[in-house]
């Protein structure tokens, strides 16, 4: 058996060399040569898997250590009998602490009480859950979309997309890109989207580049249609529109995902994946020394201190979006770069709390969040 491996897919170095001839190769050296002869690919979005790429081969499953499978030709697959699989949620709490970075650096420029927003969702799948349970622990207003969700579970706590651009303060997207069709994501915040938001909101994009017109939004906060946008994707990435960059609250290399525990999460799932496939027999199979931040215990004296600044504390010492954000404005034609030599970034369940003068009840919120507490 072969299997080809995206080299940039970390911690899968010696795991499957056992069962199989193993070659890792850049994603722009999988050719339909090399794939002819493969059983079975490991790839990261980069590796557009389509019938130039799989017609004559003998792939039989293709495993994408992504969330994402917009590179799956998945109609083709499915004629050509391959299998595939994604790893869904992976990296779905390093996108939820992005998130949270993000509002409370804004809410600080802006000198907002975030207890008084309200954030729309759109999009309520593994992140759009996450971001809604960390937004209602540090007190926020949440408003939840996801039409696909709501036709399909009849569940009473969605509301429609006019109720967010009417009542929300922070719009984020968590939504996949759809080409067409009823649930059609793309360009979905186009000119007529952004001319009837009531409160000019902060609008953020951490899922795909191509469901943002740029054209639409630079006009729109030209004209102080929106108070401002976050952008981790970008359309044409990596060839962004550095004029909106230049305008944007915050812009970062696509990297919202990209937390070591991500990255680990993705490459379990694939080698799991392809376990159970081929009968492999390593189905529980999770990699071990995942790089650690040089400090993982984070000490905090409450003393006169409001709950919302010891939270901010908190999650800030465990990722400041702002780090991400000066490089790529400094060097934009460096953006894929920066997101394939992308720093250690643990989650919050890496951490621990050493907490005096810190009431209970924020130590419940903290917990909640993910953290380990000491007291």
């Amino acid at each position: 058996m072969k299997i080809i491996i995206d080299d940039k897919i970390p911690y899968i170095k010696g795991v499957l060399e056992r069962f199989a001839e193993v070659i890792y190769l850049p994603w722009n050296k999988t050719t339909p040569e090399i794939v002819k002869n493969a059983d079975a690919l490991i790839t990261r979005t980069n590796t557009i898997c389509n019938k130039d790429l799989l017609e004559g081969s003998r792939v039989k499953f293709i495993a994408t250590a992504t969330i994402g499978y917009d590179h799956i030709d998945t109609e083709y697959c499915q004629k050509a009998g391959i299998e595939w699989t994604n790893a869904s949620g992976c990296n779905a709490e390093s996108v939820n602490q992005y998130i949270v970075s993000a509002i409370l650096v804004w809410s600080m420029r802006k000198s907002l009480n975030l207890s008084n927003q309200t954030i729309g969702i759109v999009g309520v799948g593994n992140v759009g859950l996450k971001v809604a349970k960390t937004c209602e622990t540090i007190g926020m207003r949440v408003l939840l979309n996801d039409p696909p969700r709501a036709r399909k579970e009849k569940i009473c706590n969605f509301v429609p997309l006019e109720k967010i651009k009417q009542e929300a303060d922070i719009i984020t997207f968590h939504v996949p890109l759809n080409m067409k069709g009823e649930d059609a994501t793309f360009n979905m915040v186009d000119k007529n989207f952004l001319k009837n938001l009531h409160k000019k909101p902060l609008l953020i994009n951490s899922c795909r580049g191509d469901v943002f017109d740029t054209e639409a939004i630079f006009n729109a906060l030209k004209t102080n249609n929106i108070s401002g946008v976050i952008l981790d994707c970008w359309k044409n990435e990596p060839d962004i529109n550095i004029e909106l960059l230049n305008i944007a609250e915050i812009g970062t290399p696509h990297i919202a995902g990209y937390s070591k525990d991500g990255k680990a999460n993705g490459t379990t799932m694939s080698i799991q994946s392809i376990s159970r496939f081929f009968n492999l027999g390593i189905d529980n199979w999770k990699p071990e020394n995942i790089e650690l931040p040089k400090k993982t215990v984070i000490e905090i004296d409450g003393n006169k201190k409001h709950e919302h600044s010891i939270i901010t504390e908190a999650i800030l010492s465990t990722y400041d979006i702002e780090t991400d954000d000066e490089p790529l404005r400094e060097s934009p034609y460096l953006f894929e770069k920066l997101r394939d030599n992308y720093k250690v970034r643990r989650e919050f369940t890496t951490y621990t709390i050493k907490a005096k003068n810190v009431e209970e009840k924020t130590l419940i919120k903290l917990k909640t969040l993910g953290f380990n507490l000491i007291k």
